[in-house]
């Protein structure tokens, strides 16, 4: 099996706008996928993953009054190894920020969405992954719909995020879906590791795809490198476009 590299510059737009699965992927709105009465949890390995993965979704829940809640795994702080214009102490606190102001640009309820931080070290959630299950178990309802990075996304941080999720869910009850993040970078646009059984389209309209593109743009860290050491920015322009499409891709 071809090994999953985030490496490059990935699977092109243009190549996944031509691919046949991926226009065969049926719709679901978001009232059907988070029913009334139920609540929505994002479960996001890094600040910006709530947005990148599912930021129109979450959008369109504020917009049908469905209750949201955000956990956040981590900081983020490991985004810019070595380097001294983005150290961890500096990303550790600018990260979270960035989160605030692009739930803000979804216009997103802040009064009452409720969000939760869980400290765990960026870049080692597999190490701490029956503590993070255990960590999220105790946040879930049985009635809740739980939105996480997908267990295959090519992350070690999003994979072991999305492992611990199935797991929370087992025990509570609560409905699991998945999202893809950097699958779009690694797969090729007819992939048969994807599962696109399980997949299916949230559409989007121009409104919410600004706001996304908004929100998305608060994560100035991630747009940034550091050129004296040769790093490069985490979204740069080709990647951030492949997450900014007119829909977002949910496996059920």
């Amino acid at each position: 099996m071809r090994q999953k590299l985030i490496t490059g510059r990935g699977t092109s737009l243009r190549a996944w706008n031509a691919s046949q699965k991926l226009a065969a992927v049926p719709a679901i709105s978001a009232d059907l996928l988070v029913p009334p009465h139920a609540r929505a949890v994002i479960v996001a390995p890094h600040p910006d993953d709530e947005v990148l993965g599912c930021g129109g979704l979450m959008h369109q829940l504020a917009q049908l009054e469905r209750s949201l809640k955000l956990i956040s795994v981590t900081d983020g702080s490991a985004s810019h190894p070595g380097s001294t214009l983005w150290p961890v102490e500096r990303l550790s606190v600018i990260r979270p920020q960035e989160s605030a102001e692009a739930l803000h640009r979804l216009d997103l309820p802040m009064h009452s969405l409720k969000w939760v931080r869980g400290g765990f070290t960026d870049g080692n959630v597999a190490d701490q992954e029956e503590r993070l299950a255990n960590f999220i178990q105790r946040h879930l309802l049985p009635t809740d719909v739980v939105f996480t990075t997908w267990a295959g996304d090519g992350h070690a941080d999003h994979e072991a995020v999305g492992r611990a999720c199935a797991r929370a869910c087992a025990v509570t009850g609560a409905l699991l879906h998945e999202v893809p993040i950097w699958a779009w970078h690694w797969a090729n646009a007819e992939d048969e590791r994807l599962p696109w059984e399980r997949a299916r389209k949230v559409l989007l309209d121009p409104m919410t795809i600004a706001r996304k593109r908004h929100a998305a743009h608060a994560f100035a860290s991630q747009l940034q490198g550091d050129p004296l050491i040769g790093l490069e920015p985490i979204l740069p322009a080709g990647v951030l476009e492949r997450l900014l499409q007119p829909f977002e891709v949910v496996f059920l």
